[in-house]
């Protein structure tokens, strides 16, 4: 993912996803709530993830996700931009956007990923 544009038309290409405000910024949301929101640092973008695999993505892959006081504690996660590993932050993308998916939905789209 090389900037917030290319995490968006990502996450916007997941089906029943809008563009909504979040925290007074549009971030993509499915039934409410954010998938993925603008960074507050301008090298990344925040993803939000469970507490556990939160901690193996810190744990394996430091070059890419990564958070500052501000996340910690709370089910988020910093992705930086351009990182080559698109096929993982999209995964987790996807895995969001299976969590906050109703029961319809996670049936038409198939197994979390």
């Amino acid at each position: 993912m090389k900037d917030w544009n290319a995490v968006t038309a990502y996450a916007l290409s997941l089906p029943d996803t809008e563009m909504a405000s979040h925290y007074g910024s549009p971030v993509p949301k499915l039934n409410g709530k954010a998938l993925v929101a603008p960074g507050r640092e301008e090298s990344s973008f925040c993803l939000m993830v469970a507490q556990a695999e939160k901690e193996v993505l810190l744990e394996t892959d430091p070059d890419t996700f990564w958070e500052t006081d501000h996340y910690r504690g709370w089910p988020a996660i910093l992705v930086r931009y351009g990182t080559g590993a698109d096929d993982r932050i999209q995964t987790y993308i996807r895995r969001r956007w299976w969590d906050v998916a109703k029961k319809a939905q996670r049936e038409r789209f198939g197994e979390r990923p």
